[in-house]
């Protein structure tokens, strides 16, 4: 049995890779007071679980804090043990979601045909991350939509950012994963604030457009 994503005004995550363990506190603290409500620290990172740990204790019960690039059930039992609850993935491993499972942690594995779709499906996972959307498009993504299960949340990942969120909305999707249009290695909290405001803002008008 899938965990369920959780309802969310904004179901937006905010992908931070690259982020030092000294930045994520301020960075993190930025998000929030923007109303973000998910972020992953890929473990591609520098020294992930450290920053993974700090955005833990920082963020509110209501906040999904967890790691991307999530690819051992070892790398899950970690992510746990420093207060994470979403696990995000750029495959589909079976394995990687039964252990998040068993923690009763939030799971969004990467996928990008119908066959992974529906094999992530099947496996218990509470989201679909369509990666790379920017290949996929909006159109592919709500083609393949058509054979889901209709209560699994499906984001779009890769090349999405304030500048195209209008299109996905208009076919369905709600929730997206933002990297490099809200942060690249070097920016400071003051930058990711800015870019935070820009992009809840045009998700806001673009899910109020589509109404």
């Amino acid at each position: 049995m899938s965990i369920p994503f959780p309802p969310m005004k904004r179901p937006l995550v905010a992908i931070l890779r690259g982020v030092k363990p000294d930045e994520a506190l301020g960075i993190v603290s930025a998000l929030l007071e923007a109303d973000m409500t998910a972020i992953e620290i890929p473990l591609n990172s520098p020294e992930p679980f450290r920053s993974i740990e700090i955005a833990a204790k920082r963020a509110p019960a209501d906040v999904l804090i967890g790691a991307g690039t999530v690819l051992t059930p070892g790398d899950v039992d970690r992510l746990h043990d420093v207060g994470g609850r979403l696990v995000v993935s750029p495959n589909v491993d079976v394995d990687v979601l039964a252990r998040a499972r068993h923690h009763a942690m939030i799971t969004m594995p990467g996928v990008f045909s119908p066959t992974e779709a529906l094999l992530a499906a099947r496996a218990g996972a509470s989201s679909l991350k369509f990666f790379p959307a920017s290949v996929l498009g909006a159109s592919g993504i709500s083609a393949i939509r058509a054979v889901l299960p209709p209560d699994v949340t499906l984001a779009a990942v890769g090349g999405v950012s304030d500048q195209n969120f209008a299109e996905y909305v208009k076919v369905g999707i709600r929730a997206f994963g933002l990297g490099s249009s809200l942060y690249k290695p070097g920016m400071t909290a003051a930058d990711v604030a800015i870019r935070a405001k820009v992009t809840i803002e045009a998700y806001d008008r673009a899910v109020q457009s589509a109404s």
